[in-house]
């Protein structure tokens, strides 16, 4: 329900034999940590948070880094559940939160 409502994941722990359930307000840069994400992927998810997407090719410009980085720095954040791509083809397809 979490992620249906654009929210991160709830983590679970187990303390002192008890369950500690953790809900988040937002997507905060100590989760995105967590989650083993690189620097350029965390300014990218600050980024579309400001502007609302994010494609390829502006990814690429921000950072500097060549397309298959880009490419293959996005499609980690879609794995790991924090991004979503909307469109179409290589021109229209942009990046925005899950």
């Amino acid at each position: 329900m979490c992620l249906e409502h654009g929210l991160p994941e709830p983590s679970f722990e187990e303390i002192s034999g008890g369950l500690v359930i953790t809900l988040r307000k937002e997507i905060t840069e100590g989760f995105l940590r967590e989650k083993g994400l690189n620097e350029r992927q965390i300014k990218a998810v600050q980024y579309i948070r400001k502007k609302g997407s994010i494609s390829n090719k502006e990814y690429q410009d921000l950072f500097n880094v060549s397309r298959a980085t880009a490419t293959r720095d996005m499609k980690s954040l879609e794995e790991k559940g924090i991004l979503k791509s909307e469109g179409t083809g290589k021109r229209d397809l942009k990046y925005v939160l899950k």
